[in-house]
């Protein structure tokens, strides 16, 4: 058994407490669930666009608890104000200390920036739940689903106004879960507990990704430098964790400091001064 079938086990037994305490009745009338979702799309695509996916997490699986200090409010709103383009929410519990309330929070103090949901989706109902919560986008996870859930799932999404992330780790992955439905595919380099350090199997992937969806770069620990030959390579987006964007934070004082990449995949001058590649690692 793989640490991804222990997850789905435990997920689907939570995700039947949460549906028997609150039908799916019942979250299509929640507040947030009728709001028109912003798409993550155009905001990493956009001329202006950081392409920073800035990502709010309790805890991390090698680490331990990410953010006592902050709540998820803030450390979002922090975020925004630093420069990112969107925003990604873990609200899975037992192995991230995420809420539901989490994203709840982050969407009240952003209502004008996109929002990744981030969870081990296994059921349809966390979809439904993803929209009542205020996501714009769900995450979908190949080494959890099969590729016939992956269609169904991002189908019922788009039915929504969501959009869809699909997380792969190989070009197996790729060639068997891509599908027209799908709106961004993130490349993770984690295996378990473990993450690559390069970026080259990110660029060795990237070739086998159509241009019809958006590339977006997870789970890895790269220099600046290495987000620049990233999105060279076509990456558009950059999921970031937070513990360079806490360390950005307090240096900043909230202040841009990734205002844009240009379009030709080159740091402005004054963003080099602050991403010099041997200056600190990034975190995707």
């Amino acid at each position: 058994m793989t640490i991804f079938d222990t997850i789905v086990a435990q997920k689907r037994q939570e995700v039947a407490r949460r549906r028997a305490i609150t039908p799916s009745r019942q979250l299509q009338n929640w507040p947030l669930f009728k709001r028109q979702p912003l798409s993550i799309c155009q905001s990493l695509t956009a001329t202006t666009s950081s392409g920073i996916i800035a990502e709010c997490k309790q805890k991390t699986t090698a680490s331990g608890f990410a953010s006592e200090q902050m709540s998820v409010r803030e450390t979002a709103a922090g975020y925004v104000r630093a420069g990112a383009a969107c925003l990604s929410v873990l609200t899975d519990g037992p192995f991230f200390g995420g809420y539901t309330d989490d994203l709840i929070q982050a969407r009240l103090g952003n209502p004008s920036t996109p929002i990744l949901r981030k969870d081990f989706i296994v059921d349809p109902y966390q979809i439904l739940e993803a929209k009542a919560i205020g996501a714009d986008c769900i995450l979908l996870m190949a080494a959890c689903l099969q590729p016939n859930d992956v269609i169904e799932y991002s189908q019922l999404a788009h039915a929504l106004g969501m959009e869809v992330l699909l997380e792969v780790g190989s070009a197996a992955e790729i060639e068997s879960y891509l599908h027209e439905s799908i709106d961004l595919v993130g490349v993770s380099q984690c295996a378990g507990n473990s993450c690559v350090t390069s970026a080259e199997f990110a660029r060795q992937l990237a070739p086998l990704i159509p241009d019809q969806f958006i590339k977006v770069a997870q789970n890895g620990k790269q220099s600046a430098g290495s987000i620049l030959a990233l999105k060279q390579a076509g990456y558009q987006g950059f999921l970031l964790g937070d513990s360079l964007w806490c360390s950005v934070m307090k240096k900043s004082a909230g202040k841009p400091v990734i205002p844009g990449m240009s379009s030709a995949g080159r740091f402005t001058p004054n963003q080099q001064a602050h991403f010099q590649p041997s200056s600190f690692p990034v975190y995707f």
